[in-house]
Order: structure tokens, then C-alpha cells, then sequence
């Protein structure tokens, strides 16, 4: 038999003799009769408190009639006197009318299409109030507004007027009310006059059932609390009144009516209704709030059945018991010491084996994990003492395995620390609320701010123009994504704009939960300045290109105007119809010359509004005449109900001139280039630019946007490399299809979020 086997043998035969003559003591004593004592003790303080409950509730049903018969009276004396439409009556003249009627207060209640609230008060505190959540109150006073009979049972009914109950103000929950509603159709509000009832309920705490209890628990210390039950609403969620969130409770549907009810347990809902039910006294005796509570649930008949609750402390029968139990603790203690000395035997035989178990887990807790204690049983001890050495082989096992896994974690540290601070790129970590945890030389060095000036601190460098933008990009990266070489504008510690990209992602620690943001900043503004360059340079190759075509386009109005010329000096004189001809020539070359002075002359970067169908409009026009005189045609399809576009509108005339004439120089031999403006999305449009030309070798189309890549005789390669940046910088893109023989397709794609939000701040 194992030594947990002996224990437990022995202790339980110990315990169970102990047990044995306790109960025997216990059963030999006169617990049963002090008991049923007690009981008919209490149900003789309950009979009691029923006729004086029985009482009260007559009285209460009297002055509550005699209270609603006035607040009746003054209803329709108020009604008499004012107007009956809401509207025309002032709450001061309410406060007038309340003082002359002798009531407390008069508040006007209006139906809505889901409510019913009050318009006008005397009350400035009732003002706007809303009865929707008020359960049976507001049955009745939609009944009242239909001209119906009230129906529900609380309350006083006569015609056209229901007092209800005396219950708390939902106004004012310290003050105690009785209210009378009166509405006979003749206005488009209800009257509601009240009074304070306050005495109501000191009378009944003088008078009533609470003062009937607080006597018997003064005269009976043995009696702990004395309780009236409503079986009606025991167990129930009471009906309350709500204002402004706030729950108010009602006076006459609550389950307890009188007295404290501190001694409450789970089945007293089901021994009060088992009680009212079958007319019979139940008793239970329970511990509660640490003392022994002998319970006891008495129906009282009346008008209604009320059940009452009398607590007795059983501690008061324990006390006329302890002589028994001075006996048994006598028997006890002698069997307790017999008990003592069987177990100071026994653990002195097991603390020989437990103490070098224990040496040994001391030894252990000092990091010494050599020494192996010598198994001499095969019982538990000799068990334990078995787990004992292998725990001890097991953590100097891992004991070196965290060693070593510690000195890894160092190195790692190191190399990651010396990556931060010597690449080129700042990066800086900023908790989720935005302050900076840490950032690197880099980042000194770009922004101009020292760590000490900036840890725990949240860095304000971003343009007000760029502030939404940020937030959406925090809120993506907070979400779980990331944002890669994002093109923005920051500031640097003195306020100059620096061009940056910008690679933002998540910190997550042990459980995938997001908890810092790093941000890594490259500074692109060289590269910005060399794109802005190249632009330009390709606006002036686009301008060039464009000076033979308009020179041609020119050309026919100023043959046109040299013949008439060569006519007026010949015959002297010309008919009107020829100088109407010569005037609309001379306008057709100022149209003309005007339109390549708006694409030539440089232009800032400057985002608005735009007109995608009226810019496409002016490069077709501005075209039209190269196109014609290789034979091309021009064809146009555009979407109706294109919306605005936050754009640059010149930079896109650009990329749509470079396009164009690309597809214009590919059909040697004519042919239609269509130009197409479709809605693509809610959220982008799409132009679409085919031409019928010699179509593009496919070795050729993975280099089409590569700077000097070209294979026209005079072109310089750099239209559609500026043309893929502008389209990029407006957060769109740019693809091609090609086909030989066939034609090219070009298709550019821009989103419309930024025009929206555009005409928002405009």
C-alpha cells in the first residue's frame, strides 16, 4: 500500500469516529423543538404584519381615490382656462395656473407620429420628456388620445382621465408624485396636473407595514429581517421609466413592498410563488451573508395574496445548544490528540525522505544541477524523488540552451542596431497614438532633428495639404497592410519642403497584435529635379515636332490671303464676301497660334479642376490639321457625364499630344485614330488611343517607357518616359497593346478620388 493510501486510511477513519459522535451528540439535543419554536414565532410576527399590510392597503386606495378626484378637478379647470392649442399657451402660463389650481405643477403632453412627449410644463424639468419607454403609462396614454376606455390595471380610471399610481418623478427621481391625465378631444394636448406625495409615503412609514416591521425587529433580536413580497412581480425585470438613460424604477410594480431584503437567495422566487400558490408556509434554512438563516415564507390572504419573508438567526438556537456541544467538544478534543500523535508519527517517518528531497530542490533553485538524490522506494516519495532528478537534468539542459540562444539574440541585436544606424534610408518607429520611439542617423541627418528632441514626441513635418493623405495611409498600415515607395512632400526641422518616398508597415508583438509603425524615408527630390528636366526637355521636342504641322495648318490661310491680296492690287477693290473670307482666315491663324503658345509656354505644377472631354477636345483640334494631311481621321467617343478631374492640366496635354502623334506617325498610309472617354469605375476614367499603324514588335514593347529608346530618325526617346511619370504622378497608369500590322492601343487610366476631394474643399 502506497503512502498516500496509509494518509488517507488513516485520517479518514479518524475523522469519520469524530464525525460519527458529533452527529449523535448533535441529534440527542433539542434542536426540533427550539426549532418549530421559532417557526411559530414567526408565523405569528407575520399574521401580524398582514392585517396591518391588509390595513394600509385600504387606506392607500383611499387617499390615492381622494388624490385623483383633485388632480381630475384641476384638469378640467385648467382645460377651461386654456387654449386649446398647444401652441398658443406659455409655461408661465402653466406656473400661474398651478398655483391657483393648488397643485404642484400642470405639464401639456402631445402626440407625435411615435410618441407622445411634453411640449409645455410648469416644469422646466419635464420639458421634452418622452413616455415611449414607459410600458403600461404609455398604453395609457395612447388610450386616452384614442378616446378609449384605459384598460390597464394600475391606476385610477374615469372617463377621459387615468390617475396613475404614486411613483417616482422621472424628472426628478428624489421627488415621489401622483399624477391625473385628462384628455376629452377638445384639445391637441393632454393635461397632466400633479402633486408631491411624499406624506403618502411617511404616513406609511409611520403608520404601514414598514413601521410594523422595524417594531418587531427592535422588540425580537432574533428576528434578522422582516420582507413583503408581491408574488405578482417576484422574479420579474421590474417596469421602470426612462429619462435620459437614466431608469427610474415604479412604486407600485416592484416584488418587494415593505422591508430590507439583505438576506436573499436563488430559490426564493420559486419558495415565494410555491408559497402563495399553495397557501402553506415554507421554510428553508440556508447560510447567508455568513450567518445561519432560518427562512420562513408566510401567504397572507387578503384583497390580494402578499407572502412574507421573516428571517430568524438559527444562531440563537446554537447558543441554547452549546452545553450539548461543550460535551462533544470534550469527547473531540480527546480524539483530536489521539490524532495529533498518530500523525507526528507518521510525518516524522516521511520527513526523512521529503527533507533531502527538498535539499535537493534548494540545490536546484541555486542553479546546482550535478547531485542526483539516491531513489530508496518505489511509493510516491520514491516517485517524486525519480521527477526530481530529471527536472534537474532537464533545466541544466535548457539552461544551456538559453545560454546559447541568448548570445544569438545578442549578435542579432547587434547586427540589426548597426544595420538601422548605417543605412542610408532614415527610418524612426512611432507608437500607435503617433509619438517616436526610436529613429536612426539617418534620420537626423535628412530631417534635421537629434533623438533626444524627438523621442516620446510626435513630429509635425507634414504639409496641411498632405495631412488626410497620411491619415489614410496610418489607417491602412493600422489595419494590417503596408504601403510601399509612396511619393509624398515632408519638412525638415526648419520648415523647408523635402520630396521623399515612403515605405510605412506594421510592428506586431507575440500574439500578432499591432503595436508601434515604422516608417522608412528615402530623399527623391534629386530625382524629382531630373525628372522636372526631362519634361521639360521633352515638351520642348513635342513643341518642335508640333511646329511643322501648325506651320502647315497656317499655311492655308495665308495662301488664301496673299490671292485676295494679289486681287485688290490687281482690280483695285474686292467684294464684301471676300474680306468676311479674309477675316475668318486671320482668325483661324490667331486660333491657331494661340492654342500652340498655350502648350509651348511652360507651366508650373499647379492640380485643379479639369475638364478631361474639353482638354481632349483642344488636342484633337490642335491636331486636326496633321492628321488631315496625312490622310488620317480623327474619331471621337466620350462618355457623357464625365466627372472633374484634380489634375495638371497642361502636363496631361502633353502625354495626350505625345500619344496622339505617336499613332498620327505611325499610319504611313492613313487611316482612323480613335480616341475614346469612358467612365471605367465610380472611382476612375479611362482614355483609350488606338491608332491603325504598323503595330509594335513585342521585343520592342517591354522598353517603351525607357529614356532615349526610340525608333523614329529624329525622335529623342523621352515622350513616353515623361509621359509614364506624369500619369504616375497623378496616381494613375498607363499600358499598352500592340499588334503587327493591326495597330497600337494605348490606354490611360486616372483615378477620380482626388477630384473629389477636390470639389469637397472648394
Amino acid at each position: 500500500m502506497s503512502i498516500k493510501s496509509k494518509i488517507a486510511w488513516f485520517i479518514s477513519l479518524t475523522v469519520t469516529v469524530i464525525l460519527l459522535l458529533n452527529i449523535s451528540i448533535y441529534y440527542l439535543s433539542s434542536k426540533s423543538e427550539l426549532q418549530t419554536n421559532a417557526e411559530q414565532q414567526m408565523l405569528v410576527i407575520a399574521k401580524q404584519i398582514g392585517q396591518t399590510l391588509e390595513a394600509s392597503q385600504k387606506s392607500r386606495k383611499m387617499i390615492e381615490d381622494a388624490l385623483g378626484e383633485k388632480l381630475r378637478t384641476a384638469a378640467i379647470a385648467a382645460q377651461q382656462q386654456l387654449n386649446p392649442d398647444i401652441d398658443k399657451v406659455s409655461n408661465e402660463e402653466l406656473v400661474q395656473l398651478s398655483e391657483e389650481l393648488d397643485v404642484d405643477h400642470i405639464t401639456l403632453w402631445k402626440r407625435t407620429d411615435n410618441d407622445i412627449i411634453v411640449q409645455k410644463s410648469s416644469d422646466p424639468n419635464e420639458i421634452n420628456m418622452s413616455s415611449k419607454t414607459w410600458d403600461y403609462w404609455y398604453t395609457a396614454f395612447n388610450q386616452l388620445f384614442d378616446l378609449k376606455p384605459v384598460t390597464v390595471p394600475q391606476g385610477q380610471k374615469l372617463e377621459h382621465f387615468w390617475s396613475g399610481p404614486i411613483n417616482f418623478s422621472s424628472s426628478n427621481p428624489s421627488e415621489i408624485n401622483k399624477w391625473g391625465n385628462y384628455y376629452d378631444g377638445t384639445t391637441n394636448y393632454m393635461i397632466n396636473p400633479y402633486i408631491h406625495a411624499d406624506v403618502f409615503l411617511k404616513f406609511e412609514q409611520l403608520n404601514g407595514s414598514e413601521a410594523i416591521s422595524a417594531q418587531v425587529l427592535k422588540d425580537n433580536p432574533s428576528i434578522l429581517e422582516v420582507t413583503g413580497f408581491d408574488p405578482d412581480f417576484v422574479g420579474k425585470e421590474p417596469i421602470i421609466k426612462m429619462k435620459k438613460g437614466m431608469p427610474i424604477r415604479n412604486l407600485d410594480v416592484r416584488s418587494v413592498i415593505f422591508g430590507d431584503y439583505t438576506y436573499m437567495d436563488q430559490a426564493d422566487s420559486d419558495n415565494i410563488r410555491l408559497a402563495a400558490q399553495s397557501g402553506k408556509v415554507i421554510t428553508t434554512k440556508l447560510i447567508i451573508n455568513g450567518r445561519h438563516v432560518l427562512k420562513s415564507f408566510i401567504p397572507i390572504t387578503g384583497q390580494k395574496t402578499y407572502v412574507i419573508s421573516v428571517n430568524f438567526d438559527h444562531g440563537v438556537i446554537q447558543k441554547t445548544l452549546f452545553r450539548q456541544l461543550t460535551v462533544q467538544a470534550m469527547i473531540s478534543l480527546g480524539l483530536i490528540l489521539i490524532t495529533v500523535a498518530a500523525s507526528f508519527i507518521l510525518a516524522r517517518l516521511i520527513t526523512r525522505s521529503l527533507n533531502q528531497i527538498v535539499m535537493k530542490v534548494s540545490d536546484i533553485s541555486k542553479g546546482h544541477f550535478g547531485v542526483q538524490l539516491a531513489v530508496e522506494s518505489s511509493d510516491e516519495l520514491g516517485l517524486l524523488a525519480s521527477r526530481v532528478n530529471m527536472m534537474s537534468h532537464n533545466l541544466q539542459a535548457y539552461t544551456s540552451q538559453l545560454k546559447d540562444a541568448a548570445e544569438e539574440l545578442r549578435h542579432t541585436k547587434q547586427y540589426l542596431e548597426s544595420f538601422v544606424n548605417h543605412t542610408s534610408d532614415a527610418i524612426h518607429v512611432s507608437d500607435l497614438s503617433g509619438s517616436v520611439i526610436q529613429v536612426n542617423k539617418a534620420f537626423e541627418a535628412l530631417y534635421g532633428w537629434s533623438e533626444t528632441e524627438v523621442l516620446g514626441k510626435r513630429i509635425s513635418n507634414v504639409p496641411d495639404e498632405y495631412i488626410e493623405e497620411q491619415r489614410q495611409l496610418l489607417a491602412i498600415v493600422k489595419e494590417g497592410g503596408s504601403i510601399a515607395d509612396h511619393e509624398t512632400v515632408r519638412y525638415d526641422k526648419d520648415g523647408n519642403p523635402i520630396d521623399v518616398s515612403i515605405t510605412v508597415s506594421s510592428i506586431r508583438d507575440e500574439q500578432e497584435a499591432i503595436v508601434a509603425v515604422a516608417s522608412i524615408t528615402r530623399n527623391i527630390t534629386a530625382r524629382k529635379h531630373t525628372e522636372e528636366v526631362l519634361r521639360r526637355s521633352e515638351k520642348l521636342s513635342v513643341v518642335g515636332q508640333l511646329a511643322a504641322g501648325v506651320a502647315h495648318e497656317v499655311r492655308n490661310p495665308l495662301t488664301t490671303l496673299r490671292g485676295f491680296v494679289q486681287l485688290l492690287k490687281r482690280d483695285g477693290k474686292l467684294a464684301p464676301a471676300y474680306f468676311d473670307i479674309m477675316l475668318s482666315e486671320l482668325d483661324r491663324i490667331n486660333f491657331i497660334v494661340s492654342e500652340l503658345l498655350v502648350f509651348a509656354k511652360p507651366q508650373a505644377s499647379r492640380y485643379q479642376l479639369t475638364d478631361i472631354r474639353e482638354t481632349l477636345n483642344d488636342i484633337v483640334m490642335l491636331l486636326d490639321s496633321e492628321a488631315n494631311f496625312y490622310n488620317i481621321r480623327i474619331i471621337t467617343r466620350f462618355d457623357d457625364n464625365v466627372p472633374l478631374l484634380k489634375a495638371e492640366p497642361n502636363q496631361l496635354k502633353q502625354v495626350f499630344v505625345n500619344v496622339m502623334k505617336n499613332g498620327i506617325e505611325a499610319m504611313k498610309d492613313g487611316g482612323d485614330l480613335t480616341v475614346e472617354l469612358i467612365c471605367h469605375s465610380e472611382d476612375s476614367i479611362l482614355i483609350r488611343i488606338a491608332d491603325q499603324g504598323s503595330g509594335i514588335p513585342e521585343q520592342d514593347m517591354a522598353r517603351l517607357c525607357e529614356p532615349f529608346f526610340t525608333r523614329k530618325d529624329e525622335g529623342t526617346g523621352l515622350g513616353l518616359m515623361v509621359s509614364q511619370q506624369i500619369i504616375d504622378n497623378h496616381k494613375g497608369s498607363l499600358s499598352f497593346s500592340s499588334e503587327l500590322g493591326v495597330g497600337t492601343t494605348v490606354e490611360i487610366k486616372l483615378p477620380l478620388q482626388q477630384g473629389a476631394a477636390a470639389a469637397s474643399t472648394n
